[in-house]
């Protein structure tokens, strides 16, 4: 493998540990359903989407 294909492993896995912590909070937030920095923009959009298509985001999903 060249030199150039190791740094670029490098600088993808340097990202990768960069972006655990701050993506991870995110992702844990979305999954319990708090509030996040993008709710007041995406749950309208989200809402009407389950409008559209007739899904009760309050019942389970199977």
């Amino acid at each position: 493998m060249t030199v150039n294909g190791w740094i670029q492993i490098a600088i993808f896995a340097a990202l990768v540990a960069l972006l655990v912590k701050p993506l991870g909070g995110y992702m844990t937030r979305v999954f319990n359903g708090e509030r996040t920095l993008l709710s007041p923009t995406l749950a309208p959009l989200e809402r009407g989407l389950y409008r559209l298509s007739g899904v009760d985001a309050k019942a389970e999903q199977h």
